[in-house]
C-alpha cells in the first residue's frame, strides 16, 4: 500500500512541478525513448541473470505492493509454537515431537499456528533443527553455529532480488543518456530546420536522461530497497528462531528460551513480557 502511495506521490511531485512551470506534456511523453530505456534495461537484465535468479525476481517483485512485512503478532505466534513444541518435549522427551516435524501440515500441534504453518521455509528450518537435536547431542554452541550457516544461505538468496533490481536500476541513467544521444543525432540531421522544430527535438532528446534518472532513484532503486529491508526482516524472524533453540539445547527452561528468543525480535515488532506470557496461556 505505502509503495503505491509512494509511486503516486513522485509521479505527482515531478509532473505536477513541471506543470506549474507551465510545461508542456507533450514533450515528456516520448514513447520511442521509453523504448529504448526499458527495453535496453531489460535486455540487460536478462543478459545478467540466470533463470533461477529472473524466477526469483518475479517472484519477489509482487511482495513490494502487497507484502505486509513481520508483525508483533507473527512474533507472538512463533513464540508461542516454539514454547508448545518446548513444553511438549521437556513434559514427555525428545520423540514426542518426532510425528509433528515430520508432517507438520497434519500436526495437530502445528495447526494451531496457521501463520507459521503458512511459512514453509520457516517450518522446514524449524523441523529440521529438531531433527539434529533429536538424532545428534550437539553442544549449543556447535548447534548455534549450524543454523547461522542455514541462516546465512537463506539470507543471500533472499538478497538476490533486491540486488538484482538495484543493477537495473544503476543502469538506468546510462540507458537514459544512450537514448539522448540517439535523440542528439537524429536532432543533427534536422540542423537545416527552423529553431523551434531543434529546440522541439533537442528537448525531447533530453527526455530521455530525465527518464533515466527518475526510474532510478524514483522507482527502481526504492523498489531494490524494499525487497532488502525483507531480507532483512526475514533474517530477523529466523534470528528468534535460532536464539530460543540454542537456549532450550543449552538446558534453560521452555518460558526462559522463549524469553531469550523475544528478546532476539527487533524494534515495535518486539512484544512485552505480559503480551507473550497471555499470549501463550490463551
Amino acid at each position: 500500500m505505502f509503495a503505491i502511495i509512494g509511486i503516486a506521490v513522485v509521479i505527482g511531485a515531478v509532473l505536477g512541478g513541471y506543470l506549474m512551470e507551465h510545461g508542456n506534456m507533450a514533450v515528456i511523453f516520448q514513447p520511442a525513448e521509453i523504448v529504448i530505456i526499458f527495453g535496453a534495461a531489460l535486455g540487460s537484465f536478462l543478459v545478467a541473470s540466470p533463470s533461477k535468479v529472473i524466477g526469483l525476481v518475479v517472484g519477489q517483485i509482487s511482495t513490494i505492493f502487497n507484502g505486509k512485512g513481520r508483525s508483533k503478532e507473527d512474533y507472538l505466534e512463533l513464540l508461542s509454537l516454539l514454547n508448545a513444541l518446548f513444553m511438549k518435549i521437556r513434559k514427555d522427551g525428545l520423540i514426542s515431537i518426532e510425528a509433528d516435524i515430520e508432517t507438520p501440515d497434519t500436526s495437530p500441534l502445528f495447526s494451531k499456528y496457521n501463520h507459521v504453518l503458512s511459512n514453509h521455509k520457516a517450518v522446514d528450518f524449524i523441523c529440521d533443527n529438531l531433527k539434529v537435536i533429536i538424532s545428534s547431542n550437539l553442544p549449543p554452541h556447535e548447534m548455534d553455529s549450524l543454523m547461522e550457516v542455514d541462516i546465512d544461505a537463506h539470507h543471500n538468496e533472499t538478497l538476490i532480488p533486491s540486488l538484482s533490481v538495484a543493477k537495473v536500476a544503476d543502469s538506468l541513467p546510462g540507458f537514459g543518456i544512450v537514448a539522448a544521444v540517439l535523440g542528439v543525432v537524429l536532432t543533427m540531421g534536422k540542423i537545416d530546420q527552423p529553431p523551434a522544430v531543434l529546440g522541439h527535438s533537442i528537448g525531447a532528446a533530453l527526455v530521455g536522461t530525465f527518464l533515466g534518472v527518475l526510474m532510478c532513484y524514483g522507482f527502481v532503486g526504492p523498489m531494490a530497497a524494499n525487497l532488502e529491508h525483507q531480507a532483512k526482516e526475514d533474517e530477523a524472524f529466523y534470528s528468534v528462531i535460532k536464539v530460543s533453540l540454542v537456549a532450550f539445547v543449552g538446558g534453560s527452561a521452555p518460558q526462559m528460551a522463549v524469553e531469550f528468543g523475544r528478546r532476539a525480535v527487533p524494534g515495535k515488532e518486539r512484544p512485552t513480557f505480559n503480551e507473550l506470557e497471555t499470549h501463550i496461556r490463551r
